[in-house]
């Protein structure tokens, strides 16, 4: 996962500036929306619901937005009817691609997806031409509130008890992945063991990821950031190796 975690440093590095694009807050509001759907509206019952509403006040979302959107969730207003839905492609080099989108309105974001691809060399493909090569896992991310340090030990040793895959500490974040199976388990585990969650949700990872030529690698990284430019689309994966001469290339050219 080492190439995921490059790419999750340079977004990291890049989320104050996003931030002030007003079009965050739409991508926000589905997520509080599809949390609300799924879990209810009341955030202390609902750790997902929880979690989506931290982080749209993080991003200084009015609270009028926020209790809107979650009324919008649980059907008390209209005009809130969302769905997730999953895309797939190839980039460069046969790099394979899954993307993930919230939305109300499919074709647009259909015609979106396809609109990177095209315009970037890259081709979209149909559902499972490219899903059996990534695995589905619970990523959780712990927020270090100021003059903290979290203990990484004590973390691994709360998170392998509810059966996470592992712990680790990438650039200064202390992030956790499990089974697919396991993620609500390990998420409540270190709520109740007084951790506080910066992320928490299910990611696709590469099984194996793959080495292209610098300029392929390159092209690739602009298609996964034109893909998440995208308002509808909430994340990307690829199985592309990032490694640290690629992140330097990338980074010359933007």
């Amino acid at each position: 996962m080492s190439g995921h975690s490059k790419w999750s440093t340079i977004k990291r590095k890049k989320g104050a500036e996003d931030a002030k694009r007003a079009k965050i807050f739409t991508r926000l509001a589905r997520d509080v929306m599809v949390a609300a759907r799924d879990g209810g509206g009341d955030p202390e019952m609902n750790p997902k619901l929880k979690l989506a509403v931290q982080k749209a006040k993080s991003a200084n979302m009015p609270n009028d937005n926020v209790d809107r959107a979650i009324k919008r969730g649980t059907g008390e207003l209209d005009g809130g009817t969302v769905e997730e839905y999953t895309y797939e492609g190839y980039g460069v080099a046969g790099i394979a691609f899954m993307i993930e989108v919230i939305t109300d309105n499919k074709n647009r974001s259909l015609a979106e997806v396809k609109n990177v691809f095209n315009k970037n060399n890259g081709t979209f493909a149909q559902n499972g031409a490219v899903a059996y090569q990534f695995d589905q896992k619970g990523y959780i991310t712990l927020k270090q509130e100021e003059g903290q340090e979290i203990d990484i030990d004590e973390v691994f040793m709360v998170a392998a008890e509810a059966d996470a895959e592992d712990v680790v500490d990438e650039d200064g974040i202390i992030t956790v992945y499990t089974p697919r199976d396991q993620f609500g388990a390990v998420e409540q585990a270190l709520l109740e063991g007084g951790y506080k969650t910066d992320d928490a949700e299910l990611r696709w990872f590469p099984q194996i990821e793959l080495d292209v030529a610098l300029k392929a690698g390159v092209q690739n990284m602009r298609i996964m950031e034109k893909l998440e430019e995208l308002d509808d689309v909430q994340s990307v994966a690829s199985n592309l190796n990032i490694t640290d001469e690629l992140v330097q290339a990338f980074s010359e050219k933007v």
